[in-house]
């Protein structure tokens, strides 16, 4: 039996899945009829989602449309990062969304604090872009996921190597 137990917090978004529902997102907007002769587009660039349409109102269409498809293929919506809406050419407006992935020092160091103050008997030591808690007990592991689960993070953790 081991002594000690450990997991991994990490904050990470499938782009296999982000392309799917890009592609489904914008075959709907294709047959939509209130998207006909419409300039509306979505393309995935890296880690950069780019939303193009005629104005505002139509943009905000295409991010429900977008954020329901990456919601039934499982994309966590809390990982996106919102550009602000910017003109751009042909009389269209673009938004650029970047998808967070890792866990950034901030959130880290907020995380471990929550660890900390818990008083519960683990140890979390950062390490770049994921957290690894250690401890004695797996009860007391699962009452660390539980709690962060249970904290309002602006970030969608995943917890892994439970071991």
């Amino acid at each position: 039996m081991a002594s000690e137990y450990s997991f991994d917090i990490v904050s990470k978004v499938d782009l296999q899945e982000v392309n799917n529902a890009v592609t489904q997102a914008v075959r709907e907007i294709e047959t939509r009829f209130d998207f006909k002769g419409s300039k509306s587009s979505i393309k995935l660039e890296g880690e950069t989602l780019v939303v193009v349409s005629d104005d505002e109102y139509k943009l905000k269409s295409v991010l429900d449309i977008l954020q329901s498809k990456l919601v039934k293929r499982g994309v966590p919506i809390l990982n996106l990062d919102y550009g602000k809406v910017e003109p751009a050419a042909g009389q269209t407006v673009r938004q650029q969304i970047k998808l967070k992935q890792g866990i950034g020092q901030d959130d880290a160091k907020k995380i471990n604090v929550l660890i900390r103050d818990s008083k519960l008997k683990v140890k979390s030591q950062i390490q770049g872009d994921q957290l690894r808690v250690t401890g004695k007990s797996k009860d007391d592991l699962q009452a660390v996921m539980k709690l962060l689960r249970e904290a309002d993070l602006q970030l969608d953790l995943q917890f892994v190597n439970y071991r």
